[in-house]
């Protein structure tokens, strides 16, 4: 799920796009009507993936794009979610792999046509931007210090306007929750893209490397799993950018948690401050 639809602030009800019917060889995803947009990114990246990497996702089985319910069918694949476990150098070395036959699998005249993913940089910041009169007053010291260091740096980042033009542009998967990553004991594939579109490498890194589920748990080793792929110099500028921008945008919304009612262990908002903090250091 988009980082802009991930939580919505000041409010304990989860948001869904979807509802998920799991089979012993299939899974069919039932979308809310309002997100049409969500079914038809789903039903072509499984689709573009059947034909130019196939096994790396599940294969598209039929599809209701038009129909008054909207619904996608598509294989099972075996496997166990990545999130939540000790990741070995075998493992990690999996998800690199996934992750790098993903981003390169469209062939450039095909990714051409893909509309851009949701959740884009400039989406973000104006996220951010609505949400800090709301968080700012109700939190820690702790995490108060590294939303105003966040909003400091990304005042003068420049993250508000368009994406980088010397960054090569590939397909993303749009979530980089360790969930959507399955280990069959030998590789590792690959679910989920209802918001997926066209991207770029850095940005996509970023969403795993920073996503809660990387660090709740035992921790992904982002440096090492980083260090895996062959950056240019103007992507490894780009991916500090999206780590930083990321982190804010998980700061928030670990800020919103429901004391009454929390989706994550307590503390985890003061953890996110601190490994901002980091990042911007």
């Amino acid at each position: 799920m988009c980082l802009l639809e991930r939580s919505r602030p000041m409010t304990s009800v989860p948001w869904s796009t979807h509802a998920v019917e799991l089979r012993p060889d299939s899974v069919t995803k039932r979308f809310r009507r309002e997100s049409r947009g969500a079914c038809e990114r789903e039903w072509r990246a499984l689709t573009l993936l059947a034909a130019h990497a196939p096994g790396l996702a599940p294969v598209p089985l039929s599809a209701g794009l038009a129909a008054a319910e909207l619904v996608v069918v598509m294989s099972r694949l075996p496997g166990e979610a990545l999130r939540g476990k000790p990741l070995g150098d075998q493992q990690l070395r999996a998800l690199a792999a996934a992750a790098s036959e993903l981003y390169t699998a469209v062939p450039a005249e095909v990714l051409a046509e893909v509309p851009p993913r949701p959740g884009r940089q400039y989406q973000l910041v104006a996220r951010i931007s609505a949400w800090a009169p709301q968080a700012r007053p109700h939190v820690g010291r702790a995490v108060a210090a590294a939303m105003d260091r966040g909003l400091d740096w990304l005042a003068r980042s420049g993250m508000d306007g368009a994406d980088r033009p010397d960054v090569p542009v590939v397909f993303g998967p749009g979530d980089g929750n360790l969930a959507n990553y399955l280990w069959d004991g030998s590789r590792v594939r690959v679910v989920d893209f209802e918001d997926s579109g066209l991207s770029d490498r850095p940005f996509e890194l970023a969403e795993i490397t920073e996503h809660v589920a990387a660090w709740v748990g035992p921790p992904l080793d982002a440096e090492a799993f980083l260090g895996l792929f062959d950056l240019t110099a103007a992507e490894r500028v780009r991916l500090t950018e999206c780590r930083r921008l990321l982190a804010l945008v998980w700061l928030f919304l670990l800020s919103f948690d429901d004391p009454r009612n929390p989706r994550n262990p307590p503390g985890t908002a003061e953890r996110q401050a601190a490994r901002l903090s980091a990042l911007l250091t």
